[in-house]
């Protein structure tokens, strides 16, 4: 899928490795960005035929893949809405149905067709082997490209684990965590970083996140279980950070 035509092309893109994780990470921020905005789901496609539902689908409540994926495109499509995004869905399989080994591969026509200039934002990819995959792939294909580094974001809930999430020295902890931070190290041996935006949300910039998160209902109960209680007012949601990137040689 590439943009349409020049006149409806976006100014920013965000790559969301699935359905929710532009929304968790980056619903603050999102509502500043250069319109229009685009959130592009990388592993949005449909299962295989055949295919057996996923262990975490089945833990959000599906019977089978297509259900959840028709569901999850309803509900991505609700939160695009009130972030005031259109939403862009590349035909990978999520990874439970994805072939082994299958790389993000449709990113490179996509990334190939957008105007120069356009700014966009990619995964850390902390803790998460997909949202890796995706900022893998997006620093490689733009290098090819001759094109600027991304924006990278800090993806929730999962880098919100570090103790000094939301602090000054967030960057620094990353750089030393062997929790959160194996990710952002990665990063650090190809690029110089500088932090571009570290907000924390104010009361009326929680209320509109919370909307557009709570549109992923079908997520939620399984990503507490695995990260506890993350919509929390003082939680790991309430903080965004994002980094421009200069490469190293």
């Amino acid at each position: 899928m590439t943009p349409a035509a020049t006149a409806n092309a976006p100014r920013t893109v965000v790559l969301s490795p699935h359905f929710d994780d532009a929304a968790l990470s980056l619903a603050g921020l999102i509502a500043g960005l250069p319109g229009p905005v685009d959130i592009v789901t990388v592993y949005g496609g449909a299962p295989a035929a055949g295919a057996s539902v996923s262990w975490w689908d089945s833990n959000c409540g599906f019977s089978s893949p297509e259900e959840a994926q028709c569901a999850r495109l309803a509900e991505d499509a609700a939160a695009c809405a009130l972030l005031g995004a259109r939403q862009v869905v590349l035909d990978h399989p999520d990874g439970p149905y994805a072939a082994p080994g299958a790389e993000p591969d449709l990113l490179d026509g996509y990334l190939a067709g957008l105007e120069p200039g356009t700014e966009i934002l990619v995964p850390l990819g902390s803790n998460q082997p997909d949202h890796e995959a995706v900022r893998r792939r997006a620093l490689n294909v733009l290098t090819d490209l001759g094109a600027p580094p991304p924006t990278v974001y800090a993806d929730l809930p999962y880098t919100g684990h570090l103790p000094e999430w939301g602090l000054p020295e967030a960057s620094e902890a990353l750089a030393r965590s062997a929790r959160c931070g194996l990710a952002y190290q990665d990063l650090l041996r190809g690029y110089r970083t500088t932090v571009r935006d570290a907000l924390t949300l104010d009361d009326r910039q929680w209320a509109a996140k919370r909307a557009a998160v709570l549109c992923y209902g079908s997520q939620l109960a399984p990503v507490s279980a695995d990260h506890g209680p993350f919509l929390a007012r003082r939680g790991p949601l309430a903080c965004e950070l994002t980094w421009t990137l200069a490469p190293l040689s």
